[in-house]
């Protein structure tokens, strides 16, 4: 069996690992790479601001760089993608970030999307991302919960704003598909799709879904 899938949430926050690891037990086959959730417990609570983004891509350079010889690919789940090109550099084999994948992935099935924040603030270190990846054009929106990570565990509040937020979307800026912009929305991606009727997409499920396929393919 080939080494681990490592998939590291960059901050503290370990119910926001939980969660993020039950979403991906689909992904979880008979013979396929173990897929391995790490917390980091020296990260924020949560990657809310660009000094968090900022802060949490030196430790996750650092965890790829411990476990580069104890794994198959890397997936940095965080929204922000943070260290991502330093990861690459330390790890010498596949590093996915999950805002890459989630809007490659709705770009799969859709002529555009849009995104669900945590926080305004995070929406202008979203954008610098998204005109750096090219994706811009491709963008129908984006819409802030208002709810900070640690906030996303109160399912009723979070549930609620999620559903507001992607009718906003759909209705209002015409997409015709969501990504969850949070690692930490992960729980509620089924239910929340067939709310609002177009598909959601969990960038942690697309991430590890790309690193699970090089593993099988045994891809470079």
């Amino acid at each position: 069996m080939s080494d681990p899938i490592v998939v590291i949430n960059p901050n503290s926050t370990e119910a926001v690992t939980e969660a993020m690891s039950d979403a991906l037990e689909g992904l979880r086959l008979p013979g396929g790479p173990d897929i391995e959730c790490l917390t980091n417990p020296d990260g924020p609570p949560g990657v809310e601001s660009q000094a968090d983004a900022d802060l949490a891509a030196v430790q996750v350079r650092e965890i790829v760089a411990r476990r580069a010889n104890s794994a198959s690919a890397f997936v940095i789940a965080c929204y922000s993608d943070p260290g991502i090109h330093a990861a690459r550099e330390a790890a010498g084999k596949p590093v996915f970030g999950i805002a890459e994948s989630g809007m490659l992935r709705a770009m799969s099935v859709a002529g555009n999307f849009g995104v669900i924040a945590i926080l305004e603030k995070s929406i202008p270190r979203h954008m610098r991302y998204i005109r750096t990846l090219g994706f811009e054009s491709r963008l129908a929106g984006e819409r802030a919960l208002g709810l900070g990570v640690v906030e996303l565990s109160d399912e009723t509040r979070a549930y609620a704003r999620l559903v507001e937020k992607g009718n906003e979307l759909r209705e209002l800026d015409g997409a015709q598909v969501v990504v969850l912009g949070c690692a930490g929305m992960a729980r509620y991606r089924a239910a929340l799709e067939e709310e609002i009727g177009i598909p959601v997409i969990d960038p942690t499920q697309a991430a590890v879904s790309n690193a699970l396929t090089n593993a099988l393919l045994k891809s470079p």
